[in-house]
Parts: structure tokens; C-alpha cells; sequence
């Protein structure tokens, strides 16, 4: 069994662990999830419950229903949207991001992208290690 993989939100408040990514990470980019982390898309990846664990700061979460269903929980200090799910479904989703170690596997697919916006551009951008000052 490999280590399990730690993640956190952006003030170190909340904090989680998977034992493993168990589906492939996508990248969404589904209105909701443009939304929720004001950006193009979103990489998240299913993790079956049994292989997720809150380990610290859980009473901090809060949760929204951003569609009928599905609760998206978040960090109720920072705003670090951790997770969703639906209760039904036998996994949660995680918000790739968020994870402070390394996965070690690479996104398998773009969803949503009836919903992509049309300046999203992948080639042709420039490209800073860090940002220009």
C-alpha cells in the first residue's frame, strides 16, 4: 500500500486525506465549477468514501447545493472549496488542487466543455515560471 496523499485548504485550517485517486482526473469545465473557484476549469478526481477522511479543522466546513443534490464543501475561513458530492454516489470529488502531495498521474480528460469559455486558450500563450513583475 503506498502513502496515503494529504490535502488542505488555503489556510492550512481543513484538512484531509485520500488513499487513493480512484478515477481518473478531468478537468471541468462546467459553469458551477467556473463559479465555485473563479477559474476556466477545474481538476478533480473521484475518491471512493472508504478512501477519504477529514483529519482535521471538519467543523469548520460549510457546504453549499449548487445543483439538485450535489453539496460542494468548503473551508468556512478561507473559502477553499475542497470537495463535492452526492450523497448517493459512492465516491466524493475531490478538488485536485487542493492536494499537497504530488498524485503522480496526469488528467485523462476535459468534461464539460459545452461550457468552455471562448477565451480559454492553451497554445500560443506566454508562459512566466512565476509572475512578471
Amino acid at each position: 500500500m503506498t502513502d496515503p496523499l494529504n490535502g488542505s485548504c488555503l489556510c492550512k485550517a481543513v484538512r484531509y486525506q485520500v488513499n487513493s485517486l480512484d478515477m481518473p482526473i478531468s478537468h471541468c469545465h462546467c459553469q458551477s465549477c467556473r463559479k465555485a473557484h473563479a477559474a476556466a476549469f477545474v481538476a478533480t478526481a473521484g475518491v471512493m468514501r472508504e478512501h477519504f477522511r477529514w483529519t482535521e479543522g471538519e467543523q469548520l466546513l460549510s457546504s453549499f447545493e449548487s445543483s439538485p443534490g450535489k453539496r460542494r464543501h468548503f473551508c468556512s475561513r478561507c473559502g477553499s472549496h475542497l470537495i463535492a458530492e452526492r450523497g448517493h454516489q459512492p465516491h466524493v470529488i475531490v478538488r485536485v488542487a487542493t492536494l499537497d502531495d504530488d498524485p503522480g498521474t496526469w488528467p485523462t480528460a476535459h468534461i464539460w466543455t459545452s461550457h468552455e469559455v471562448p477565451w480559454l486558450a492553451y497554445d500560443g500563450v506566454e508562459r512566466w515560471d512565476e509572475w512578471k513583475a
